[in-house]
């Protein structure tokens, strides 16, 4: 079974443990790796070529001259890598590597053992034990909130939309990563919302887990901006409003009121 992993990088040449990436490589020859490089300014395009050289059976290298955004490297990585293997299951992780390669092939193990070709793994912070977490208290309060607001818009009980390691299989990550998404850092919520919507409540639950990690850190030099964070209430609402109520907007009025009122029962209840 072959496993690809895309990992979006901006400016990350100094923060790169590429032989951490290596060891990996060596230690599961059934893993392949696609490093996103999303315009950045520094030599980081440099040092992920190098990087492939004598691995490029293992190792891509997709380059988009302009950053774009998370959101957009992620869904250019996935969609290469859709074109260019057989890959049974497509996933993406930190270039950091907050999320480590030991919880990441858990959540592959997960995916593979307990869902059929249409399925979803995500990782969850939230029961991580807290000797093994390593986040600053404000960080950790106001995540707390905003996953409070996302499980109301999205009307389940998700505990960690935003953990940057989730892992599709190839049927999935084809359907779910053809559209651009709508926020360049709120994009998990979307992916969510865009399975829900495929699947419906119900049976999305059967294709979709999420997963305690075993291990969490924080790494400084995070890429949101101030002026990013304060465009997310805006790009939450947008993101509710595109999937919650535009995709019944083709509806006769009636059918609108109804769909409309047991989506917000749904979220109250």
């Amino acid at each position: 079974m072959e496993n690809a992993i895309v990992v979006p990088c901006y400016n990350e040449a100094g923060r790169l443990d590429l032989s951490s990436f290596n060891d990996f490589l060596k230690q599961n020859d059934n893993y392949t790796i696609c490093f996103v490089n999303d315009g950045s300014s520094d030599n980081t395009l440099q040092v992920l070529k190098e990087f492939q050289t004598g691995r490029e059976t293992r190792v891509h290298v997709y380059n988009a001259p302009l950053n774009n955004g998370k959101a957009e490297a992620i869904r250019s990585g996935v969609n290469y890598m859709l074109e260019n293997t057989t890959a049974t299951n497509i996933g993406f992780m930190d270039a950091d590597l907050a999320t480590g390669f030991d919880d990441y092939e858990n959540l592959v193990g997960s995916l593979t053992d307990n869902i059929d070709t249409d399925g979803m793994v995500i990782g969850s912070r939230t029961r991580v034990n807290t000797a093994n977490i390593q986040r600053t208290a404000f960080r950790s309060a106001s995540s707390s909130i905003f996953n409070t607001i996302i499980q109301w818009i999205i009307g389940l009980k998700i505990n960690d939309t935003q953990c940057g390691a989730k892992v599709f299989t190839r049927n999935t990550a084809d359907n779910l990563f053809q559209k651009a998404f709508i926020s360049k850092w709120l994009f998990d919520i979307e992916l969510l919302m865009r399975m829900r919507n495929k699947y419906g409540k119900k049976t999305m639950l059967k294709k979709f887990k999420e997963v305690s990690l075993n291990k969490w850190s924080e790494i400084e030099g995070s890429k949101i901006t101030f002026r990013d964070a304060t465009q997310f209430p805006i790009q939450l609402f947008r993101i509710a409003i595109n999937y919650n109520f535009k995709p019944f907007l083709n509806f006769n009025p009636a059918k609108l009121i109804s769909v409309s009122f047991k989506t917000v029962k749904s979220f109250l209840f």
